[in-house]
């Protein structure tokens, strides 16, 4: 599936990107967001993409070089884009570090897509989807196979030990069941954590597969068919559990109105409710302090023509905000 940015429209109104201002992409993903950005920033406003994930900094690399026998044209407006786009490989969570290493500023807006993207669903084979055999890691930063390849790169290589493998195999069950209970909102995680520890004595759970089979045993019968899959929530549980989504959310949103110019203005699109929760209370608190403006009384929610193209972009909520 393409990389489709999602609340594309909504993101450029709320930032509102002019000609020469600086932007942070957070999560630069797929680059939708950001190429846009460049595009109503030109001639010399700049994007610092971070992304956790090599493979995805790769491959804008591969898109935004210019190419060898590419015409005159072409290759300059490659060049002119490579020289505006500026990519980084970290965590978010390291936002204001990652902006004095690169003396990056002013800052006149920063965005975060919250999002999984399409590739790391259909095409990384590190399990986050239930819909396919792959092994149990989850991480956005397992990055192993990669290395051997990218000796010569600029990027320095950050990689995540901790993987769903090791949380279902060696963690507590008390553990398991307050992350499926707290991060996936799970009414069965005593069932299926139980499930879970009683097979994996008997062999390890290595793959997708053996995990969606032993929550579809944990389910009581009626609910095994619901409207989403069984093991929809479990999944999203070690993914945000792996990557320590939510943590990382609550100590970025500080160093983000920190780094940021005044009457700049951030934009968060979430996809389930945990993280737009821990965005609405900042935001409240942080206007409360008369830090921000809040801009978006209510959640932007993606129209049904673009969950149409896009159905992955169903449970988007879009929140903005100016600093005072």
């Amino acid at each position: 599936m393409p990389h489709i940015p999602v609340l594309l429209k909504e993101t450029l109104e709320y930032l509102d990107p002019k000609p020469g201002e600086n932007f942070v992409d957070c999560t630069l993903g797929g680059a939708g967001h950001a190429l846009a950005i460049l595009e109503k920033n030109k001639p010399d406003g700049k994007v610092l993409g971070i992304d956790l994930d090599l493979e995805n900094i790769k491959e804008i690399e591969l898109r935004i070089k210019p190419a060898r026998n590419a015409s005159h044209s072409d290759a300059s407006g490659n060049q002119e884009l490579e020289n505006r786009l500026i990519l980084v490989q970290d965590s978010f969570v390291n936002l204001k570090s990652i902006v004095e290493e690169y003396n990056f500023k002013p800052i006149n807006g920063i965005l975060f897509d919250l999002g999984m993207s399409s590739w790391h669903l259909d095409e990384s084979g590190r399990g986050f989807s239930f819909r396919k055999d792959e092994p149990l890691i989850m991480s956005y930063a397992h990055n192993e196979k990669s290395k051997s390849k990218n000796q010569k790169s600029k990027i320095q290589i950050k990689n995540q030990k901790l993987t769903a493998e090791e949380i279902i195999n060696k963690w507590p069950q008390e553990e398991l069941e307050k992350i499926f209970r707290e991060y996936g909102e799970e009414r069965f995680a005593r069932r299926i954590a139980g499930r879970i520890c009683e097979e994996r004595k008997k062999e390890s759970i290595k793959t997708t597969f053996q995990l969606v089979e032993i929550v579809r045993r944990s389910f009581p019968r009626k609910y095994k068919f619901g409207k989403i899959h069984c093991a929809t929530r479990i999944f999203q549980a070690l993914r945000i559990a792996v990557n320590g989504e939510l943590e990382n959310l609550k100590k970025v949103l500080p160093q983000a109105i920190e780094v940021l110019e005044p009457k700049g203005r951030i934009v968060v699109i979430s996809f389930h409710s945990l993280e737009d929760r821990i965005v609405k209370n900042f935001f409240r608190e942080e206007e409360k302090k008369e830090k921000i403006k809040i801009i978006t009384k209510k959640p932007i929610k993606t129209n049904w023509q673009e969950i149409k193209k896009n159905k992955r972009a169903r449970s988007s909520k879009l929140r903005a905000t100016e600093k005072a």
